[in-house]
């Protein structure tokens, strides 16, 4: 089923380049066997019988079919390299663009550097074996059957003793076939364990600089890669053994035909170029033989990389739109965000408990409280990248659920504290693939302080932003996500902590592009900074995935409750005046 499925799927649509390959194998496969019928008359009729006439003739017909041979074996060669890299190259954009529909919490159970070896290391060992199993068929099996006819043509009886001891290959092949394939999969699994580790570390160089732990890390990488070796190593071993076996079988047919070969011959039932001739045959069967064999651990090894691509493209989302996509009853600006009884969690571990609130529309609603509150996990659950367990959540009065999902998620933009950038210009890092004028490029890029910085840009706008945004401040990386969300233009916004990370300057300027991005939006906010919340319209308080409390700042500050004791704990006297810029001692009101 796995061989039909890549066959039906990536290797059909290009049967006339492989029957034009396979043809022009069978042509290099047969001139093996024309090269040793040749030397037959090169021996009796030349070497032997002297006749000068006939020197010319057989020369001339020998280059002839080296040059056949060669341009046929060079076609060949190329076409087939050109299949493979394009069968590759459509798996590989097939699985991206799969994986892509997959939910978050497949990229939660796969790292980044496993899903990259899935991506670039699978598919070419998928699609290398198409050149191999043609030249199989075409050039080697082409090649074993002109170089056996020959030999039995010569004396059937010296090609039954040269292949006696064939049939004792069966078994160890099988052995080795199966260890192919274990060793080949364990293989796979090192590697790609070595790329998640490179991934890690170029990902997390600061961390490894400022702990001093380049030593112990460089110790993990090396115990990776020795782990790659070995495996590489036994799979080698296994692919080896293979033709290791046939040569031994080859000796021992060559030991019985040279012995009672050599007797004929010194008895003249036999001519030297009869033996010649045979002798060139078997020798050339036992290297097509040697390759076929080997194609069975090409085989193994490729099985086991189009399994993991199956096995991914056997994956299915579990979260898509509905078969009929429902509409708004409402218009979006006038539609509030409702969590009922909302309940989610991860695996055993609850993170979102019966949680309900209501964020009005046109207004700013705030979701405070400690670390692993479950804020964050409200944004996730109102774009719909994952679902919750038990209860609902409302745009107006329709089921997100119901909607559908590239609807859903367009009504959206989410500014975060780790602006994501990829290594493209800061234009591109801002357009993200849409089309915008000029001049709504320019007003977004004005509103979100962008264009503050992008003098000092070598390039201005079409700089690159460096991988992950390297090449970009914490501020300036801020920016170009607000100019984004400008641009993007959606009726809900969603900050998650988008100014937590910046020094005081940075946030004043990314605040205020912020508080233009809010206007007339229905706008959710996370924040661990009070500061910046207190004047939201409304105040979400939560605690261990519960909604524990709801008001305005003054509101929840006049009774008892978390939030008091978080601003407590935020703002005493001295940091709240050093944060206003007051005079130590200055009076202050709440």
């Amino acid at each position: 089923m796995l061989v039909r499925w890549f066959w039906k799927r990536y290797v059909r649509s290009r049967l006339p380049a492989l029957m034009i390959g396979f043809l022009l194998m069978a042509l290099e496969g047969g001139a093996l066997g024309a090269l040793s019928y040749l030397v037959r008359p090169l021996f009796d009729n030349v070497f032997i019988a002297g006749n000068r006439q006939a020197v010319l003739v057989v020369a001339l017909i020998v280059f002839a079919v080296f040059i056949a041979r060669a341009i046929a074996g060079f076609t060949q060669r190329m076409l087939m390299a050109l299949v493979a890299r394009k069968v590759s190259a459509d798996i590989q954009c097939d699985l991206v663009a799969h994986m892509l529909t997959l939910d978050s919490r497949f990229y939660q159970e796969n790292s980044p550097g496993i899903l990259m070896e899935r991506v670039l290391g699978d598919p070419g060992a998928a699609a290398g074996v198409i050149s191999t199993t043609f030249s199989a068929f075409g050039r080697d099996l082409v090649a074993l059957v002109s170089l056996l006819g020959v030999a039995l043509y010569i004396d059937w009886l010296w090609t039954l003793i040269a292949i006696a001891g064939a049939p004792l290959l069966v078994l160890p092949i099988l052995l080795l076939q199966r260890l192919v394939r274990n060793m080949s999969r364990a293989t796979l699994n090192a590697s790609a364990r070595v790329t998640n580790r490179l991934s890690e570390l170029f990902h997390g160089i600061n961390t490894v600089k400022l702990n001093t732990i380049e030593e112990h890390e460089s110790r993990r990488f090396a115990n990776a890669v020795s782990r790659l070796v070995d495996y590489t190593l036994r799979a080698a071993a296994a692919n080896a053994g293979i033709p290791a076996l046939m040569d031994v079988i080859a000796a021992i047919g060559f030991l019985g035909v040279l012995t009672y070969g050599g007797y004929q011959i010194i008895d003249g039932s036999k001519t030297v170029g009869e033996f010649m001739s045979f002798f060139t045959a078997i020798s050339l069967v036992f290297e097509p033989l040697r390759r076929l064999g080997a194609i069975a651990g090409a085989w193994q090894a490729a099985l086991v990389s189009l399994e993991r691509i199956y096995d991914i493209f056997q994956m299915r989302p579990a979260i898509t739109s509905p078969a009929r996509p429902a509409q708004l009853g409402i218009p979006i600006g006038q539609a509030d965000i409702r969590l009922e009884n909302v309940s989610f969690s991860y695996g055993s571990q609850p993170v979102i408990e019966n949680a309900s609130f209501t964020a009005p529309a046109g207004r700013t609603t705030a979701l405070v409280g400690a670390s692993g509150a479950g804020k964050s996990t409200v944004f996730g659950l109102l774009t719909r990248l994952i679902d919750p367990d038990d209860g609902r959540i409302l745009l107006g009065d329709t089921d997100i659920r119901n909607l559908d999902l590239r609807t859903l998620r367009g009504l959206f933009s989410v500014v975060t504290q780790d602006a994501q950038m990829f290594d493209e210009t800061i234009r591109d890092n801002i357009l993200l693939g849409s089309e915008a004028d000029e001049a709504a490029l320019a007003r977004a890029l004005d509103a979100a302080h962008v264009t503050d910085f992008l003098s000092s840009q070598p390039e201005g706008l079409d700089s690159r932003a460096g991988p992950r945004g390297s090449a970009l401040s914490g501020g300036q990386r801020q920016r170009v996500a607000i100019a984004r969300a400008l641009l993007r233009d959606t009726p809900i916004l969603l900050l998650d902590e988008a100014t937590s990370a910046l020094d005081a300057r940075s946030e004043a300027i990314v605040q205020s592009a912020l508080e233009r991005l809010s206007e007339g939006r229905t706008t959710l906010v996370i924040a661990h900074r009070l500061s910046t919340v207190r004047n939201a319209d409304k105040i979400v308080v939560m605690d261990q995935g519960r909604v524990v409390d709801e008001g305005t700042h003054d509101t929840l500050i006049a009774r008892e409750g978390i939030y008091r004791n978080l601003y407590r704990l935020q703002f005493s006297p001295k940091r709240e005046e050093r944060e206003n810029g007051a005079a130590p001692g200055a009076n202050r009101a709440d």
